[in-house]
């Protein structure tokens, strides 16, 4: 075995097909091999352990500049954009995994009353933009196409190259959204707060 990648709802294993074949005895194939042996450790009893999880708070400014897919989730969901922005800022989300860009966290669940589908074409979104897709919500950390409905913006950086740990979140950190002004966005910006 090469690597094991988690994500949300599944692993995916790889592993040497040529080095595996030579080792293999019986005129199995190599997957067949992997599989009994996946299956084998899946029944094995195991200990687990609980990994500390961290409690961050994030702002956001929740701005139509910045939210620009509000004003089309409130006539989707019927109810206002403050709606929308007092619920996504009413739970804590945990983080699921990460993903799709360095530093994305996958975090849910969302309320039903906020869950929306994804775009149906990526667009252009910038760093720090905060967006929901399904019951799931992220922020993006740089800027890239995307799909999520975008809510809000933070200065929260979720992904720096430069640090010992470059990802601010990880999978099991539990996440409260709060919602700032304009004005202390750009405070945040500035590095003022």
């Amino acid at each position: 075995m090469i690597e094991a990648v988690p994500a949300y709802s599944s692993l995916t294993i790889y592993y040497d097909v040529f080095l595996l074949k030579q080792s293999i005895q019986n005129k199995i194939t190599a997957f067949e091999f992997m599989s009994g042996e996946v299956e084998r450790f899946m029944m094995a009893e195991f200990e687990t352990q609980t990994v500390p999880s961290n409690s961050i708070r994030i702002p956001v400014c929740y701005d139509e500049e910045f939210g620009i897919d509000l004003r089309w989730m409130a006539e989707q969901k019927n109810i206002s954009a403050n709606e929308i922005m007092n619920i996504h800022c009413s739970k804590n989300y945990r983080v699921y995994m990460m993903g799709f860009l360095p530093g994305f966290a996958y975090m849910g669940e969302v309320d039903e009353k906020i869950a929306v589908p994804r775009k149906p074409a990526p667009q252009k979104i910038v760093a720090g933009s905060v967006g929901i897709a399904g019951k799931q919500t992220g922020i993006y950390p740089l800027n890239s196409p995307g799909g999520w409905q975008i809510i809000g913006r933070t200065s929260f950086k979720m992904f720096d190259a430069a640090k010992a740990e470059p990802c601010s979140l990880k999978a099991g950190d539990e996440v409260t959204f709060y919602s700032i002004t304009r004005d202390e966005f750009e405070n945040y910006q500035s590095g003022n707060s």
